[in-house]
């Protein structure tokens, strides 16, 4: 149920020849207006409480049989264990502070407060007179010094069983790691046991994807890089459990993975290391020879290489909208020898059947040049590390055409192509920074619209 604020009209009290409760006032003092508010979480230690609907139903059967006046009812789907984050309740508490409401009906305490913060909201504004009445399921709570005691003793109760809890878990946790099981989702190639009992599930291998996943290990042992296994994994049709492909990223997580020679760490980064009770889908020799070409070869890790041209913000793939990234090629000719070619493409980070040709940096730069010729001096000026470069080609330029011209009067274009050229890779992202566009690349052409 999603959260609620529900506005309902003064409850109408029933007589005293119904044979019911009247809610009565002393002379001179106002009834108690009632916020019904009921809460219940989908986290584990609430699955017990009653639904949503069933505390509302039971409490306006507790309003109707003792003459309560429920001015609105408010409800939320929210756990209460740390304060200040339940929308509902935060805006409960400044309505009762601005004179609302000065009552709360609720099916037990633990559904207003299981933290120290809100506890303490709720008892400062008895204290305040702000709030003069809260009845529960079996209990009322006024601003007298014993029913304040029993509200943060209820109170102090429902946080000490969060305390133990999150202690139990941790315990319960290190005793499943200890049985030679990680606590949580098993990486591809395996799969979790969801039917045995509690304290019986189990960690079968993926008889569809681990065959993969260890000829991936074969393969980069023998010289193939991540790349090309994710490659590999798209022209085989590797996806994951939910029917996704595998990422580049997936990749090399999964090839530094030691899960898959029986080993796990838990939590990560602890130091903490356990023998896995699962069949081991890859031997411990062959993840130490991937480990060792790994460690040979770091330039075939992804995002150790920077190009000049990718993390920009605002230049994205004219099809899909994903970022653009960038992989070199080496190509030995005749002529010149072995030649360095870079090649920007789609990362499909937004649609993995992107299907964007990749665009060759020479034809990118020839784009940004021509992009670039509508700017002027001044907006390149408004770069720090720019000015020096444009008063250097800007005296350049003088030299060669003579002192007839004004020197203002720059090829913008031609600028960009000397930075494109001969410029650091910070100036050239300068540079392409002026046009304040998103530009985008679409059947192998630089646009400013998709």
């Amino acid at each position: 149920m999603q959260n609620q604020m529900t506005n309902t009209a003064p409850r109408l009290l029933p007589s005293e020849q119904d044979g019911k409760a009247v809610q009565t006032a002393p002379i001179g003092v106002s009834p108690i207006r009632y916020v019904l508010y009921a809460r219940k979480s989908s986290e584990d230690d609430e699955r017990q409480a009653l639904s949503i609907d069933s505390q509302v139903k039971e409490m306006l059967t507790v309003a109707e049989h003792q003459g309560i006046i429920i001015v609105e009812t408010r409800t939320e789907s929210h756990s209460a264990k740390y304060s200040g984050q339940r929308p509902v309740f935060n805006h409960l508490i400044e309505d009762l502070r601005g004179g609302m409401f000065d009552g709360i009906l609720t099916w037990a305490t633990d559904r207003l407060s299981r933290n120290a913060g809100d506890l303490g909201s709720i008892v400062d504004l008895i204290d305040s007179g702000k709030l003069r009445e809260i009845r529960t399921h079996g209990q009322t709570f006024t601003n007298t010094p014993n029913d304040k005691f029993l509200l943060m003793i209820l109170g102090s109760q429902a946080k000490l069983e969060n305390d133990n809890r999150g202690i139990n878990v941790k315990r319960g946790m290190k005793t499943k790691c200890e049985m030679g099981f990680r606590p949580n989702m098993t990486p591809i190639g395996y799969i979790n046991d969801h039917h045995s009992g509690k304290g019986m599930k189990q960690v079968f291998v993926d008889k569809k994807r681990a065959p993969f996943v260890t000829e991936a290990f074969q393969r980069v042992a023998d010289g193939a890089s991540g790349r090309d296994i994710y490659n590999w994994f798209k022209e085989v049709g590797m996806i994951t459990r939910k029917g996704k492909l595998v990422t580049l990223s997936m990749v090399y997580k999964m090839l530094n993975n030691t899960y898959y020679c029986g080993l796990f760490e838990f939590p990560i980064g602890s130091g903490k290391w356990y023998k896995g009770s699962y069949e081991p889908i890859v031997e411990k020799e062959l993840f130490e020879a991937v480990q060792k070409k790994m460690r040979v070869a770091p330039k075939s890790r992804p995002g150790t290489k920077k190009f000049d041209y990718t993390k920009l913000d605002y230049l994205k793939c004219g099809s899909c909208g994903s970022g653009i990234t960038a992989q070199e090629k080496y190509r030995k000719t005749k002529k010149y020898g072995l030649q360095r070619y870079v090649y920007y493409h789609c990362t499909q980070s937004r649609n993995y059947d992107c299907a964007e040709s990749y665009l060759r940096e020479e034809k990118l730069t020839e784009a940004f040049s021509e992009l670039l010729s509508g700017i002027t001096p001044d907006e390149v000026r408004a770069k720090d590390n720019l000015q020096a470069e444009l008063d250097k080609f800007i005296r350049l330029s003088v030299a060669v055409r003579g002192n007839n011209d004004n020197p203002e009067d720059v090829n913008m274009s031609g600028f960009a192509g000397y930075i494109f050229r001969s410029g650091t890779r910070t100036e050239k992202r300068a540079l392409l920074g002026c046009l304040n566009q998103t530009l985008y690349l679409k059947n192998k052409e630089v646009v400013l619209t998709t």
